[in-house]
């Protein structure tokens, strides 16, 4: 069976682990987090080895609470998303606590991934129907030049992806007729209204149709995807005020980047799939109602690794 990882980014769960991180927060009838769910439906499709993107100080904990299980059922492998992993001539600046962003820890993946990966988010809840269709995008042969990267998204539908608590950030999606990514917009403050959707600019609510596909990070990328972080990721870094500590290298960004240089194709890959997370407080108690709906409708067993 050809080799397919699911990659998960852990990396910003924070130091005081398991001691209300919301990303490893039980939803599920016996303790399950978010990322037991999305791995069990990755390896469903059939996804075959695990990835996890952690920070190295968090690695014995991280093992005890999810890595540990994880690797009586699948190939599990570790990936370190440090601070002081920059490129040759830079140094992390004073200042600095947060990682550098998704680029970055991605580009931690390259000793340990050879094959077509996925990417997550660790704390975000995806459905079943994009896993299967990643894993078929993956595995086909896609007819491109030579030099064009295939890549592929899961495309949530915006309206399928809020919070009732307050807004939210998304990837928004410029797409032409055969699904094809042109543009990807990093939106802040989305809304769920009467209506549909608004963005909240200065107060001020702008509508846009809850249909527009977003980007949850969900995205599908070849192994020879990782070396081309490393020089990107020195442009970024080179064009970097001195005093700016808080600014992310992002994933999305780069695929955006190679898009538009006509060095990728991107396939956006339709779901009708609700998102949901624990972006807020006041998200955690809808999100375990989620799940219970979930297990009372089939979707899961009680005890998931059981079934």
């Amino acid at each position: 069976m050809k080799k397919t990882t699911l990659t998960v980014m852990a990396a910003g769960i924070g130091s005081r682990f398991g001691k209300g991180i919301k990303q490893l927060e039980p939803v599920g009838p016996e303790g399950q987090i978010i990322m037991d769910y999305s791995i069990h439906d990755a390896l469903e499709a059939g996804f075959n080895k695990v990835v996890f993107i952690i920070r190295r100080d968090l690695e014995k904990d991280f093992r005890e609470i999810i890595g540990n299980r994880i690797e009586k059922i699948t190939e599990v492998a570790y990936a370190f998303q440090e601070l002081d992993d920059l490129p040759a001539g830079f140094s992390c600046p004073p200042g600095r606590t947060k990682p550098w962003g998704t680029g970055q820890a991605i580009m931690a993946c390259e000793q340990v991934i050879r094959e077509p990966f996925m990417v997550i988010n660790a704390d975000d809840y995806y459905g079943k129907e994009p896993f299967f269709k990643l894993y078929q995008y993956l595995n086909a042969e896609h007819d491109l030049p030579e030099g064009v990267q295939p890549i592929c998204m899961a495309g949530y539908r915006l309206g399928n992806t809020l919070s009732e608590n307050g807004g939210v950030t998304r990837g928004v999606c410029r797409v032409d007729a055969q699904n094809h990514l042109t543009g990807i917009t990093e939106t802040y403050n989305i809304i769920k209204t009467p209506g549909g959707a608004a963005v909240v600019t200065d107060g001020k609510e702008e509508a846009i149709d809850a249909a527009t596909p977003v980007s949850m990070n969900m995205w599908g990328l070849q192994a020879e995807f990782l070396p081309l972080l490393r020089d990107r990721f020195a442009a970024f870094l080179s064009g970097l005020e001195k005093d700016d500590i808080k600014a992310e290298f992002l994933l999305p960004g780069v695929i955006d980047d190679l898009l538009q240089s006509g060095k990728a194709c991107v396939d956006v890959l339709d779901t009708s799939e609700s998102w949901f997370g624990v972006t807020y407080q006041e998200d955690k108690e809808p999100v375990k109602q989620a799940f219970r709906e979930l297990i009372r409708n089939g979707v899961y067993s009680e005890g998931l690794w059981d079934a």
